[in-house]
Parts: C-alpha cells; sequence; structure tokens
C-alpha cells in the first residue's frame, strides 16, 4: 500500500502508532509501520536509554519522537515553569481538604510515596525547557519523524531542524499569500498563461498604491 505517508518515510503501511512504551514503538516499526515514541515522561537520560534500545531493535527503519508543547501555557514567556512552581500554585485549602479526607477515612500513609517533586528545582513537562532536553537528545539519535502532540512547536524549536522541506517550505508561502490577499481586499488570482487576473471583492480597491506594492511583493 503506498501512499505520500509511506513514500515520505519510507515504510510499508500507512499506520503510525504513537506511544510511551518503547516495545510497542520498535514493533510497529519493524512490522513496516512507524512506531513514535510519546517523550513527555523521559527524564533527558531515560529518554537517551529507550532512543537507543529502539534503534539497536528497529536496525535502519524508521521510528519517531512526540514531543509536547502547548502554544500557551502558564509561565511560557521563560520556557516554563518549575515542578516546585506548580506545587506552590496549589491552594492551601485544597491541602488541607485532602488531608482531612485522608483523616475522616482512616488512610494510611504511602511509605513508598515521595513529595520531592514539590521541591524540585526540575522543568514541568509540559513546557519548552523541558522539550528543548529531549530535542538535543532525540536530534543526537536518527528519528525519521519529530512531532508536538499540541498543535505548532515553538519557531526556535523548528529552527533546530536547519531549512523547511520543499513541500511544507511551498506551504508557508501560499498561506503568507493568502494573508497579504485577504489584507489586499482579494476575491481570487486566477494565473494563467496569458497574465494574471485578480479580482476584488465587490469589485473595489481602496488604494492603489497598495495594490501595486502588493503586486511587487508577488
Amino acid at each position: 500500500m503506498q501512499t505520500p505517508v509511506t513514500e515520505m518515510f519510507g515504510i510499508e503501511f500507512p499506520i503510525l502508532a504513537f506511544s510511551h512504551c518503547r516495545d510497542v514503538v520498535a514493533a510497529v516499526s519493524r512490522a513496516g509501520g512507524l512506531g513514535v515514541l510519546g517523550a513527555v515522561a523521559h527524564t533527558p537520560e531515560g529518554l537517551e536509554v529507550d532512543l537507543a534500545w529502539i534503534e539497536d531493535e528497529v536496525g535502519d527503519r524508521p521510528y519517531g519522537v512526540d514531543l509536547i508543547v502547548p502554544a500557551r501555557y502558564a509561565g511560557d514567556e521563560t520556557g516554563g515553569l518549575k515542578l516546585s512552581d506548580v506545587a506552590d500554585l496549589i491552594p492551601a485549602g485544597h491541602r488541607a481538604f485532602l488531608d482531612d479526607l485522608l483523616d475522616r477515612y482512616d488512610v494510611p500513609d504511602d511509605p513508598d510515596a515521595h513529595s520531592g517533586w514539590t521541591v524540585s528545582s526540575d522543568d514541568v513537562p509540559f513546557s519548552a525547557n523541558r522539550a528543548d532536553e529531549h530535542l538535543e537528545v532525540a536530534l543526537a539519535h536518527r528519528p525519521a519523524l519529530m512531532a508536538n502532540a499540541l498543535g505548532p512547536p515553538p519557531a526556535e524549536m523548528i529552527d533546530r531542524f536547519g531549512e523547511l522541506p520543499s513541500a511544507t517550505a511551498n506551504l508557508v508561502k501560499l498561506i503568507e499569500i493568502k494573508h497579504q490577499a485577504i489584507a489586499a481586499n482579494i476575491a481570487k488570482i486566477d494565473v494563467g498563461a496569458a497574465g494574471t487576473l485578480v479580482t476584488f471583492h465587490k469589485d473595489d480597491f481602496p488604494d492603489p498604491a497598495g495594490l501595486l506594492a502588493y503586486v511587487d511583493r508577488l
């Protein structure tokens, strides 16, 4: 079965399997699909171990890595909060409610539980700072795909990959032209051997100088 996806990644089947389990990722890639490892729960050290293991298992077959950086989140202006910052956001009333709930129903303390994260200086999982550490590890390996599970990643992360593929660059150019056309009150652009016909909404272009500038940009 050949599709644009199979041709892009050199796989047999257009199946992309996202999983936090490295065994699943490796099995899908070995079977002719593209296994993609969800990295959000990994430490950078753990991700290094799992990617090395996956590459040993799949040989020269492709695989991917999935990061998570939301477009907007608390602390995004500095790349994300620390875990201790998140702990400080928990209201005292909520802590008191949980303590009372545990006492009321005689829930024993869990000796294996730990609260070290509440004072940790580590970056929170859903942040650019954490993803940047993961990206550094991933780019030292050979993933065929780097995905961001929550929309477009920050521009600085995209820049780490170098020049855009021609198909992507052309799509970006089309989007730029569309925005320019909207700003110029253009309804339609017909391009043919005889030239280009530009049709404006209600046949009205209020700014001739702007039209000339628009044509120059094209």
